[in-house]
């Protein structure tokens, strides 16, 4: 067998223009083809209360500024997460609030129906995310809002309103009121829900004392502020985790405490999962104030 030089070896000009071609559309092809990466707003947070909840990636905030289904409805997954589904609430019962000069101090309402509650604090961190999700869950919240944390953005929460939202107060500037004067606790707790009520066209009746610290001269500046009842909490939610006072379940008549913080989303569908697992169902608190 002889071997041809190696300096001699040409291709025919047929075969040039074959590659060439080939290349051409190769090329053509690539620049035509979708862009499938992946959204970078979303990282998979992970988080107890069940599932791998999907979350922002993180961007500060805190409370002082800092699986997917088959289902056919839209609001049954968010983000490629399943958003627990729940009957209607019962016909509320409601807890009647003793007169007298100060504000009922409230952690827990006493009921025995299968309800829960869930609140949200100060409104520091806004989500465009948040809000889509809150619309696609379709469940009743309170929101507590700060009025320095809402400032800068004040429509974002008129989103939740318009999506069965309300919203209470959570004082003016978020400082410890425990251990301060009647003037100040006053003030903070009249103005926030004067300019809640300006803003959003229903004024507080409801009242949550930042880091859930009162003292009885809060519940009277309170009830002075025409507020009928301040409110702490039995489960918090933070970073895709539940935390309870008592037990792993949420009980009947529990109110649970998250935040606009960056891992709304997590939170979010972490506490959703966590009274769905306790056979509950969402409730408006507001419902259950006389």
């Amino acid at each position: 067998m002889r071997l041809r030089p190696l300096g001699t070896v040409r291709p025919s000009v047929s075969r040039l223009w074959l590659v060439v071609t080939l290349t051409t559309l190769t090329l053509l092809t690539a620049c035509a083809a979708p862009n499938k990466a992946p959204d970078a707003r979303w990282v998979n947070a992970g988080g107890a209360g069940g599932g791998a909840p999907m979350s922002p990636s993180p961007g500060g905030g805190d409370d002082q500024g800092g699986g997917p289904s088959a289902g056919p409805s839209p609001s049954a997954t968010f983000a490629g997460q399943h958003i627990p589904k729940f009957p209607p609430a019962p016909p509320a019962e409601p807890l009647t609030v003793p007169a007298g000069p100060s504000a009922a101090w409230i952690t827990h309402i006493p009921t025995t129906q299968k309800v829960a509650f869930l609140t949200i604090d100060d409104g520091w961190v806004q989500l465009p995310q948040g809000a889509e999700l809150f619309k696609a869950a379709h469940i009743p919240v309170t929101l507590f809002l700060s009025l320095n944390a809402i400032r800068s953005n004040p429509a974002y929460f008129k989103q939740f309103q318009d999506n069965g939202a309300v919203i209470e107060a959570h004082t003016l500037t978020h400082p410890e009121l425990k251990g301060t004067s009647y003037a100040f606790q006053k003030q903070q707790a009249c103005g926030s829900a004067d300019q809640l009520g300006q803003l959003y066209g229903r004024r507080p009746i409801l009242f949550r004392p930042p880091f859930g610290d009162e003292d009885a001269t809060t519940l009277k500046a309170v009830h002075d502020c025409g507020m009928k009842a301040a409110f702490f909490w039995k489960e918090t939610v933070n970073n895709g985790v539940v935390r309870y006072q008592v037990g792993h379940t949420v009980q009947p008549g529990d109110i649970i405490l998250m935040h606009f913080r960056a891992t709304f989303v997590a939170d979010f569908l972490a506490a959703l999962t966590a009274i769905h697992d306790a056979g509950l169902t969402p409730a408006l608190l507001e419902d259950y104030i006389a």
